[in-house]
C-alpha cells in the first residue's frame, strides 16, 4: 500500500506498523530515515526563528491563506492509496480540509484518514484505525497492548507516591501557552496535579500573572516544535518575566525542559515515552530520570548556554 503521512506522529505510527510511507511532511524525522522521504508539504514559517517571531509569522500566514502549502506535483507523482492527515491544529501540520481539497483537485483515487487526538486513548484509537486502513490490524493490536502496559506501569508506581505536586507544562513561551489535550491526563497519570486547564482542552495562551498565581511546584517547558537547543535560546521569554525567581518550582530547582518537538507535542507512539519522561521529573524519587537528550533541568540548560 502506498501511504503518505502528513504529520510526524502519524509517520511514527505508520513506521511502527511496519509500513514504509512513500511520502511524508517536511517535519517528519523519526525514525531518522523518514527525513529522506519526499516531502509533500512545506511551511511558510521559519522554524529557526524566535518564539515571538514564529508567533507573528503564524498569524501573518493564517491571514494570507494558511501556514502550509501542499506540493501538488509531488502528491500526484506519489499517487497514494492512503493519505493520513490531522484535524487537531492548523499550526502544527497541514489540516484535513486542505488535504481533501488537494486530493479532489488532483482527482486521486485514495482514502484520506484524519487523526484528531485529545488523549492517550485517542492516540491508541488512531493506531488501530491506521492499522485497519493499512491491513496491519494484528500488529496495531500488539502495539497498543505494549503501550497500554507501559501506561499502566506508570500509573501503578504513581499511586504509591504521597506527593501530588502542582504541575505546569508550557508548550510555548511568548506568548506563554499552557499545554492541553493529552497533557492534563498524563500529568495526573504520572502523579501530579494539573490545575491550569481541563482534560482534552486545547492548549491556550495565559496571562503570566495566572501562572504566578497558580505557582507551580514543577514547571516543564516544552515548546511545540522546539528541541532542547532552541528551547534554551528562548528561555529568556520566561526567565525575564516578573516574579520568575519567586515561583516555587524555580526556588526548589524543579524546572525542566523537555524536547517538545520529539516528545510531549507529538501524539504518536512516543507519547508514552513522554508520559514516562514527565513521571521522571514529577517524581524523580520513584521513576527513572529521562535521558539527557530528551529532558534536562532548566538550570543545566542555562549554564550550558
Amino acid at each position: 500500500m502506498r501511504v503518505v503521512s502528513l504529520l510526524p506522529s502519524a509517520t511514527e505510527i505508520v513506521a511502527a506498523l511496519g509500513i514504509e510511507p512513500v511520502g511524508v511532511s517536511h517535519e517528519c524525522d523519526h525514525p531518522p530515515r523518514m527525513a529522506d522521504k519526499p516531502a509533500v508539504n512545506r511551511s511558510r514559517v521559519d522554524p529557526t526563528a524566535s518564539s515571538t517571531e514564529i508567533d507573528e509569522q503564524v498569524l501573518e500566514a493564517e491571514r494570507s491563506g494558511g501556514v502550509y502549502d501542499i506540493e501538488l506535483d509531488t502528491l500526484a507523482r506519489l499517487d497514494p492509496d492512503l493519505v493520513v492527515s490531522q484535524g487537531i491544529c492548523e499550526v502544527c501540520a497541514v489540516d484535513a480540509v486542505a488535504v481533501r481539497e488537494a486530493v479532489d483537485e488532483l482527482q486521486l483515487d485514495c482514502e484520506v484518514l484524519t487523526t484528531d487526538p485529545h488523549s492517550i486513548g485517542d492516540v491508541f484509537d488512531d493506531i488501530r484505525r491506521i492499522g485497519a486502513a493499512t491491513g496491519t490490524e494484528e500488529r496495531a493490536t500488539e502495539l497498543v497492548a505494549d503501550l497500554e502496559a507501559r501506561v499502566q506501569a506508570v500509573e501503578r508506581t504513581a499511586t504509591m507516591t504521597t506527593e501530588r505536586p502542582r504541575v505546569a507544562v508550557l508548550d510555548w513561551t511568548d506568548p506563554a501557552m499552557v499545554a492541553g489535550h493529552w497533557i492534563p491526563e498524563m500529568v495526573e497519570m504520572a502523579g501530579g496535579s494539573y490545575g491550569l486547564t481541563d482534560h482534552g482542552a486545547a492548549s491556550r495562551p495565559v496571562e503570566w500573572e495566572t501562572i504566578r498565581e497558580y505557582d507551580p511546584e514543577v514547571l516543564v517547558v516544552a515548546p511545540c516544535g522546539f528541541d532542547l537547543d532552541q528551547t534554551t535560546e528562548n528561555l529568556v521569554d520566561l526567565t525575564d518575566r516578573p516574579g520568575w525567581d519567586e515561583l516555587t518550582a524555580v526556588q526548589d530547582g524543579r524546572t525542566y525542559a523537555i524536547d517538545g518537538h520529539q516528545y510531549v507535542n507529538r501524539p504518536g507512539t512516543r507519547l508514552v515515552d513522554s508520559l514516562e519522561h514527565l513521571a521522571g521529573v514529577i517524581h524523580p524519587e520513584a521513576f527513572e530520570r529521562p535521558p539527557r537528550e530528551a529532558a534536562r533541568p532548566l538550570s543545566a540548560l542555562t549554564i550550558s548556554s
